[in-house]
């Protein structure tokens, strides 16, 4: 399981212009079922994202293709988690 932190770089500016993409690029993640939530850092830092059923090289291409990365919108970086202890809600996560 990984967490994705996608914070803002000097280029924030540019956000709106490669917003569509980058909420294309996040339907497929959640199409693919690699991603199972996505939301903002607060108080507007960026974004972040749950992912699960991937490799971390996979996970890394996946985020390298995001519209914000490719542009330096943002910056990534990849948390990987192995959980050994979660609540029963969430032990479909673990497939």
């Amino acid at each position: 399981m990984f967490v994705v932190l996608l914070r803002f770089s000097n280029n924030r500016s540019q956000a709106s212009r490669f917003l569509e993409g980058h909420k294309r690029w996040l339907d497929r993640g959640f199409d693919d079922g690699v991603f199972l939530l996505a939301g903002s850092i607060q108080p507007q830092q960026g974004g972040g994202l749950l992912a699960h059923h991937t490799t971390r090289q996979e996970l890394l291409a996946r985020v390298n293709e995001d519209p914000f990365v490719a542009e330096d919108v943002v910056t990534a970086e990849i948390v990987e988690i192995a959980p050994s202890r979660m609540d029963q809600q969430l032990q479909s996560l673990l497939g």
